[in-house]
């Protein structure tokens, strides 16, 4: 059989380009399901509410599909990297665009964020609770109850800023300075999240980092899920303030 002699994805994507060969087309999607999963499940926590994750799934299937059809192996990228951004990228252009949160939390979630961009800036550090209640003129528990209930659309606006170069079409040119460009920003986040309080570091490192759901990470550190995420959503806010301008420049 002709595929039994490939080894690596690009060569059986050059092939099935050739040829149209839909079957080999298929063994490729097949063998990268666990890729299309792993983005799925990773981001769950985003639509786990509203959507479905059958759904999720299936919008990264079609865009591992046109991933195969788009990826050129000439400009240097490994397919699985590629086909990651495309996925993840297509993923979160899908819950966007389902509008699944309510406007009343969407509306909020603006504020807070630029209430927090603000004073951090202002003072140079990580606002409180108190300091952001007290700024946006609310009780700091009502306060903490809706950073719990915006989590979700904190989340997606953190990824869309991370990943937002690549939603579209990412770049498979990878040249030694974009390397060290990718270096650079992976420095900046660990610094960014090394300086966060324990409890945030904690929920963010088991969240992003071994892809724990919200009831998990509650369990591990023997806390409410509604103090999951509003630890979450206070860290988002710090990462978003301190990050933002890194990502602008460049």
């Amino acid at each position: 059989m002709e595929t039994a002699t490939v080894n690596t994805f690009a060569e059986q994507i050059a092939i099935y380009k050739q040829n149209g060969d839909m079957a080999l087309r298929n063994e490729i999607v097949l063998k990268n399901m666990g890729l299309v999963r792993a983005c799925a499940l990773s981001m769950r926590n985003m639509y786990i509410k509203f959507g479905d994750t059958d759904d999720v799934i299936n919008e990264g299937v079609l865009a591992l599909m046109d991933a195969i059809e788009t990826y050129d192996p000439t400009k240097g990228a490994k397919f699985e990297t590629y086909a990651g951004l495309k996925v993840r990228g297509a993923i979160i252009d899908y819950i966007r665009k389902q509008d699944w949160i309510p406007r009343n939390v969407r509306k909020f979630s603006r504020t807070l964020d630029k209430a927090n961009s603000m004073l951090y800036n202002l003072n140079g550090r990580a606002p409180t609770t108190a300091e952001l209640a007290e700024y946006l003129k609310m009780d700091e528990s009502k306060l903490l109850k809706q950073m719990a209930e915006c989590s979700c659309t904190l989340t997606l606006s953190f990824e869309e800023l991370l990943y937002e170069d690549n939603i579209n079409e990412p770049s498979m040119d990878v040249p030694t300075d974009s390397e060290l460009m990718r270096e650079e920003m992976r420095k900046v986040i660990a610094e960014a999240i090394g300086e966060l309080k324990d409890k945030e570091r904690e929920v963010i490192t088991l969240y992003y980092y071994k892809n724990f759901k919200y009831a998990d990470i509650a369990k591990a550190l023997g806390i409410t899920e509604g103090r999951v995420c509003q630890i979450h959503s206070k860290a988002i806010l710090l990462l978003k303030a301190k990050l933002e301008p890194y990502f602008r420049s460049n």
